[in-house]
């Protein structure tokens, strides 16, 4: 990863985000820490480093988006699975989940394929798509820049964070699942009418 940003500088950057974006999990925070690494190293600025970075994520975003909305992925029990549990947050919160799982680790690579399976609306959909990408890619690369030669380091430390973190939004978001839908059957079994 580190060798095609050195070869081709910006384009790699764009190059290495896209895939992030399409449901394949190259690591995003190994490209952003090491362009932050070589904008403080002055092989490229800064609002590029992170415009390049975005550019990229929108791309595969939208190509995870159009898999979801033409729904051919769906022989794939996986595509089937990550699509189920999108479901009722994209139900309940809307354009909102969209930019909140930009924020998340894994949450992220995968987002676009449910919204577009959902038929989420396109251009709100780009537009926080955008946004959350943006902040996202603006904090790595700050980061990068910040921690200069050692960003290895920082991206070893990062990464056991984000995993904690991607693990307990998870189970998190899972164990509610669960008790909604037995709070569900609760009331239906509770509810007179629902044995008539």
């Amino acid at each position: 990863m580190t060798s095609v940003i050195e070869r081709f500088g910006v384009l790699g950057v764009f190059l290495l985000m896209v895939p992030e974006s399409a449901c394949i999990p190259v690591p995003s925070e190994v490209t952003l820490l090491f362009s932050g690494f070589a904008v403080q190293q002055g092989w490229m600025s800064l609002s590029l480093a992170v415009l390049a970075a975005t550019a990229g994520n929108l791309v595969g975003s939208l190509i995870a988006y159009g898999l979801g909305a033409s729904r051919v992925l769906e022989r794939f029990a996986l595509t089937r699975t990550v699509v189920r549990r999108w479901e009722r947050p994209l139900d309940r919160y809307g354009l909102r989940a969209v930019f909140i799982a930009r924020l998340l680790p894994l949450a992220r690579t995968f987002v676009s394929l449910p919204a577009g399976a959902r038929h989420v609306r396109l251009v709100p959909f780009v537009a926080l798509t955008t946004a959350g990408c943006a902040l996202w890619a603006l904090a790595f690369t700050l980061t990068g820049v910040i921690a200069g030669e050692a960003w290895t380091t920082v991206g070893s430390e990062l990464g056991r964070v984000l995993l904690v973190v991607g693990g307990v939004v998870t189970v998190a978001f899972t164990l509610r699942r669960r008790r909604g839908a037995g709070q569900r059957t609760t009331a239906s079994n509770a509810d007179p009418g629902s044995a008539r």
